[in-house]
């Protein structure tokens, strides 16, 4: 991943996926913010970032989210497991009322 034209590694040294994180509903109202960039290999990883920049209200919502990544229901998957890819998109779904 290139971020202000320098990479951002992990860890073990290896560049990591940057993408976009869309919230929708009340995580967009508690963002403040509709989209946001990630720098992360998974999922677990990027809801970790959003926690940093975001402490209060979006952490609570977050518990009652789901989410896509590039369009796929990320379900029951554990978090940690969910890899995300260069380019890739992250929704941030809460529940909606009425379906």
């Amino acid at each position: 991943m290139i971020h202000d034209g320098q990479p951002t590694y992990d860890e073990r040294g290896a560049a990591m996926a940057a993408g976009t994180i869309r919230y929708w509903a009340a995580a967009k109202a508690a963002a403040g913010t509709a989209e946001e960039p990630y720098t992360a290999d998974t999922l677990a990883e990027a809801l970790d970032g959003v926690r940093e920049r975001h402490p209060g209200e979006l952490t609570r919502v977050l518990l009652r989210c789901s989410f896509l990544i590039d369009g796929d229901p990320v379900g029951t998957r554990g978090h940690e497991t969910v890899r995300l890819a260069e380019g890739g998109t992250v929704e941030v779904l809460p529940p909606f009322a009425g379906g």
